[in-house]
């Protein structure tokens, strides 16, 4: 890189910069790995369904195997173009082009038996060389893709985009692998009145995939007209997109717009997961039920006091609700303000409260808040108003804290079953637990679900849980 610095700063003004000094020219590379994945997937199709004829009929079965192949090979190529089977991610990673390849050809082969239905036609195929040559097209198709993979970083190295890094006196941009450009090192400067300068930038910028400038404040305008006229994909640090946590931006009425939330989850994700939750919380109540009454039961007989425990605490949007849980301290001790966190030996807890405090059994009338729509099975666990980490309210600690509440409170959720409950002694101790909820918000799935309460009963006693 000293080098390219040194032959940009002694090529004078006026005279091209060596072409050799630009990013690596990989578009024309890409394209070559591009045509060679397309023609490695034609020739899985055509030796898988011609092999397997030829297995079953010798030649009158090859004829009849190529024949499915080449009927099928129009839509495999409409369907793998448009879904991503031949793009940047694909010659990135072997297995999800393979994946989405094998999936182009479900949707081929579908449309296929679709229409040689209806035509009635489906008999002219050997139900025996369709199916077979489809597993061994796929098992072809797949190995060729990782076969590919060796091709691809011979023709375009480790990466098949080039990224090129301008610093421009603004923060420090980590990439493994970016070609950098130091201007005051290259004497180089950005501006819009000197021609043969942004002649200079123009040639470094032509064969770069992507851009990203780093440069103060003032200069960053100045960078984007120079980037939109390179004609090239670039990008302007701005921290102002960290600080916001912006999602997006765009330009509306005249005005920049920066779209800063657009909600966790879609509709049919919380279709999904309101299913997930009655399912649950319905099949809890009914088989739990002996059990519930059972500790209902020695609850009131230990002191003659209420069963339930009602606090008011922080729920989805922020917005209040009651929760209930068994009441495991005693009437006069019970705290509703959530200020004093439990202590192993706490003298506040009740005999019964020990032990369902110790297995979570505390938390199962919340199965009720959960068909009530106030909470969820998973999510991040809600906490009282004077909670306390150290001596600080929880949101004094991390501004962040009320973004947790996109989603609705959880009976158990992420931080729990990575072990992180119990009192919050340190600030440290609600930092861990943020981390985990906003994960958890950030990157919400049915299926994290289903794990997280799978994980949640390996975990019901735990050494913090009292």
């Amino acid at each position: 890189m000293n080098a390219l610095h040194d032959l940009i700063r002694h090529t004078p003004v006026g005279r091209p910069i060596n072409d050799g000094l630009a990013a690596h020219p990989l578009e024309k590379r890409r394209l070559q790995c591009y045509i060679a994945l397309i023609l490695a997937d034609l020739a899985a199709l055509s030796a898988g369904f011609g092999l397997a004829g030829y297995l079953y009929q010798a030649r009158s079965g090859l004829a009849e195997g190529l024949g499915i192949a080449w009927l099928v090979l129009p839509v495999f190529m409409t369907v793998a173009l448009y879904n991503g089977s031949y793009s940047l991610d694909a010659l990135e990673r072997h297995r999800l082009g393979a994946r989405r390849a094998v999936l182009a050809l479900a949707i081929a082969l579908a449309v296929l038996v679709f229409f040689a239905f209806y035509a009635k036609a489906s008999t002219n195929f050997s139900r025996v060389v369709l199916t077979s040559g489809t597993a061994l097209s796929v098992v072809v198709m797949v190995w060729s893709r990782s076969a590919m993979r060796r091709f691809i970083d011979w023709r375009c190295g480790p990466q098949v985009a080039q990224c090129l890094i301008i610093e421009d006196g603004g923060p420090e941009i980590e990439h493994p692998v970016a070609l950098r450009i130091d201007m005051t090192g290259s004497g180089l400067h950005a501006s819009l009145d000197d021609p043969e300068m942004l002649d200079r930038i123009g040639l470094l910028l032509r064969d770069a995939d992507s851009v990203l400038v780093s440069c103060p404040p003032e200069r960053r305008a100045l960078w984007a007209i120079i980037l939109k006229s390179a004609n090239v994909t670039g990008a302007v640090i701005d921290d102002t997109v960290l600080k916001l946590g912006a999602k997006s931006a765009h330009v509306e009425a005249g005005r920049g717009w920066l779209r800063v939330s657009v909600g966790p989850l879609g509709m049919r994700a919380r279709a999904l997961k309101r299913l997930f939750d009655v399912t649950i919380a319905s099949a809890g109540l009914l088989l739990l039920s002996p059990l519930m009454i059972a500790v209902a039961i020695a609850i009131k007989l230990e002191d003659g006091g209420p069963v339930l425990f009602r606090q008011q605490r922080v729920g989805r949007g922020n917005r209040f609700f009651t929760v209930l849980k068994f009441r495991s301290m005693r009437i006069e001790a019970s705290d509703q303000t959530g200020h004093i966190s439990t202590t192993p030996d706490d003298k506040r807890v009740t005999r019964v409260g020990r032990r369902i405090r110790r297995t979570s059994i505390d938390e199962l009338p919340q199965l009720v808040n959960v068909l009530r729509g106030d909470m969820s099975i998973v999510g991040p666990r809600p906490h009282a108003l004077a909670s306390l980490a150290g001596d600080k309210l929880f949101w004094e600690i991390d501004g962040r804290y009320w973004q947790r509440h996109a989603l609705r409170p959880g009976l158990t959720g992420l931080a729990q079953v990575r072990g992180l409950r119990g009192s919050t002694d340190a600030e440290g101790d609600l930092a861990e637990r943020l981390d985990a909820d906003l994960e958890y918000v950030d990157g919400w799935s049915l299926w994290r679900d289903c794990a997280i309460v799978w994980a949640t009963l390996r975990v019901l006693v735990h050494e913090r849980a009292y």
